[in-house]
């Protein structure tokens, strides 16, 4: 198979905010004192956080407005944002006047102008850079915004193009003694990632895997089970109870049809590089999919030590496959990601 064609996931950076919390320091700071809340903290299997926590005021979480709200979206995105776009071309050995377009996601926040138009004034990007903003589709956003990176990618062959996904969970909370809210306060963290992607004749396996192939999922029956909701003027995630049960049983359809289209089974997988969903979620695909448990370390240690950091999720969890090197040519992984609509998002790579 000639793969020139292909467009290639050449370095991965990932960035956190400075600050990391355990679950008891998390359940501190919000004051919760009911035991099952409690209990559904310090039994998430995540051992700490990176979070954009604001200075308690007599002992309590401060009123944020909106507006604050907001202001810690756009202020932490330039923060990690940056730095993990920097981290990413440092490992490439490039500088920020080789890169030709940006992809970029979120979902903890609405700016306009958009993140891409802050990015490029903040780090000095090419003030004629091609650009898209995909906000609002949550987890699994990193996959859906590798399909337009990727075209786009092959369209300007050679040139060096950027994925970045940015999630400020931390700007998009609620507390409110709230069972379900709780399930989500105890979840996710604050991250960013970013990707430099290449489609190139002159790279083969060894710079990255190839991006061979996409295949969705959208489970419209579940269309509400991942969703924002306003409580009062404040955005507040909302997760089902039966996501888990939901994203599990339906995995096998896309990856399906994924490797079938490739005379592919699942065995034939040698790297799965899935989102960090949760610990119920992730059990609920290795139990489908019948994966190995160590085909998903990746994930569960992303988990482990970030949280769910929503779609930068699995690019971290690639970072960390990539880092570790053991990758071989021909090679095939698949990247797996999950999230509102319901949907599941997935990627088919070959080294």
């Amino acid at each position: 198979m000639t793969q020139h064609r292909y467009a290639r996931l050449v370095k991965v950076g990932t960035a956190n905010p400075e600050n990391f919390y355990t679950q008891e320091e998390v359940l501190a700071w919000s004051g919760e004192k009911n035991p099952k809340i409690r209990n559904l903290f310090l039994n998430s299997h995540i051992e700490k956080r990176a979070l954009y926590l604001p200075e308690l005021i007599n002992g309590l979480p401060p009123e944020e407005t909106p507006q604050t709200l907001s202001d810690r979206h756009l202020n932490g995105a330039l923060d990690i944002g940056s730095k993990a776009i920097n981290n990413a071309l440092k490992a490439a050995k490039l500088n920020v006047e080789d890169i030709q377009f940006i992809v970029c996601t979120t979902s903890t926040g609405f700016l306009c102008p958009s993140l891409t138009a802050h990015l490029i004034k903040h780090i000095g990007l090419n003030a004629n850079i091609r650009r898209m903003d995909l906000v609002g589709m949550g987890c699994n956003a990193a996959v859906n915004g590798l399909q337009a990176a990727t075209a786009i990618a092959q369209s300007l062959t050679g040139r060096n193009g950027l994925l970045v996904s940015i999630e400020i969970c931390s700007a998009a909370y609620v507390i409110n003694q709230d069972l379900s809210t709780a399930v989500v306060n105890s979840l996710f963290g604050d991250g960013a990632s970013a990707m430099v992607i290449r489609s190139d004749a002159q790279d083969d396996w060894r710079i990255g895997p190839a991006v061979i192939d996409f295949e969705p999922l959208i489970i419209t029956e579940a269309i509400g089970a991942m969703r924002y909701n306003l409580d009062g003027a404040r955005l507040s995630f909302f997760l089902d109870r039966e996501i888990p049960h939901v994203i599990g049983r339906n995995a096998p359809i896309p990856i399906g049809r994924l490797l079938d289209r490739h005379g592919l089974k699942i065995p034939d997988v040698k790297h799965w590089i899935l989102h960090s969903g949760g610990k119920k979620v992730i059990d609920s695909i290795v139990t489908n999919l019948a994966l190995p448990e160590e085909s998903v370390r990746h994930t569960r240690n992303i988990l482990k030590r970030y949280g769910n950091v929503s779609s930068s999720a699995v690019i971290f969890a690639l970072g960390e496959l990539l880092d570790e090197g053991i990758a071989k040519e021909g090679d095939y992984g698949v990247l797996m990601a999950m999230g509102p609509g319901s949907s599941i998002e997935t990627t088919l790579l070959q080294w």
